[in-house]
C-alpha cells in the first residue's frame, strides 16, 4: 500500500516520518509546495487553489491515498479536495482530536494550548471539537512565526527563545499543547521545555493510529520508501528531512 503526503512546505515531514515508521505503507510520496510557503496567511480561494493542484500531482501517481499534513489545508480546502482527487484524502484536525481524546486526561478542567497558523485558529475548528469533548478551559493562539522559523532549520538559538517566549509570555500554564501545524513538531521539544515539559501533540502520531483505525490496517512492512518532491529547492526538504531522521 502507498501512501501519499501533502504540505504546503517541510513541515508534513513529521508526518511523513511518523509514516514511514510505522510499517503501514510499502512507499511514501511527499510534495511539499515550498516555493508558496507559508498557507496559514493566505485567503480560502488562494489555499484552494494551491491544495487542487496538489491534487493534480497525487492524482497522476499511483499512491492509495493522500494524507494532507498542512492544518491550514484540512480546515479550508479538504472537502474540494475530496471532491476532485482520484482517490481518497484525510486532513489532519481529527486524527489530532482523537488524540487528545486518547490522553483520558481526568480532569475535565485541564487547560488545552492550541498553537497553529492565523488561519487554522481563526476557522475554530479545533475549538469547537475539543470543546465537545467536554474540555473547559480552551486557550487557541496564532503562532505564525514558527512556519518560516522552521522552513529556515532555526530548531533552536535566541530566534526561536525569543519567538517561543514573544508568543507564550502572558498565557497560563497548560497542560497539554496541540501543536495545530505540522511544522510545529520540529520545534516540539523547546515548546515543552518553555512549560517545564508539558506534553505535546502532533499530527505525525496522531495521523498514524488514526489510519491504523479507520482503514484498519496493522503494521506489515519493515521498509518504508519515501519519494520527496518540492515545487521548489527540493534539495533543502531533503536535507530537513535528514535532520529529522527521514531514511532516503
Amino acid at each position: 500500500m502507498k501512501v501519499g503526503v501533502f504540505d504546503s512546505g517541510v513541515g508534513g515531514l513529521t508526518v511523513a516520518k511518523a509514516l514511514q515508521q510505522s510499517g503501514l505503507f510499502s512507499e511514501l510520496l511527499y510534495y511539499g509546495d515550498t516555493a508558496r510557503v507559508p498557507y496559514g496567511n493566505k485567503d480560502k480561494n488562494t489555499v484552494t487553489r494551491y491544495a487542487l493542484e496538489a491534487v493534480e500531482f497525487f492524482n497522476g501517481s499511483d499512491v492509495d491515498c493522500l494524507v494532507v499534513a498542512c492544518n491550514t489545508v484540512s480546515v479550508t480546502a479538504l472537502e474540494a479536495m475530496r471532491q476532485f482527487s482520484n482517490k481518497p484524502v484525510y486532513g489532519v484536525v481529527e486524527p489530532g482530536v482523537l488524540a487528545l481524546k486518547q490522553l483520558n486526561l481526568a480532569n475535565q478542567d485541564a487547560r488545552i494550548l492550541i498553537i497553529a497558523t492565523r488561519s487554522t485558529i481563526k476557522s475554530g475548528v479545533y475549538q469547537q471539537h475539543i470543546g465537545e469533548l467536554g474540555f473547559n478551559h480552551i486557550d487557541a493562539i496564532a503562532t505564525p512565526l514558527f512556519v518560516p522559523i522552521v522552513e529556515e532549520a532555526l530548531f533552536s538559538g535566541p530566534v526561536l527563545k525569543e519567538t517561543i517566549h514573544h508568543y507564550f509570555a502572558d498565557l497560563e500554564q497548560p497542560d497539554v499543547v496541540l501543536l495545530g501545524c505540522t511544522h510545529f513538531p520540529l520545534i516540539a521539544q523547546q515548546i515543552s521545555d518553555y512549560w517545564g515539559g508539558v506534553k505535546t501533540i502532533h499530527s505525525g502520531e496522531a495521523m498514524v493510529d488514526w489510519l491504523r483505525q479507520h482503514l484498519r490496517i496493522e503494521p506489515t512492512f519493515a521498509e518504508t520508501s519515501i519519494s520527496i518532491h518540492a515545487s521548489e529547492n527540493v534539495a533543502a526538504v531533503k536535507q530537513t528531512a535528514q535532520h529529522w531522521g527521514i531514511q532516503l
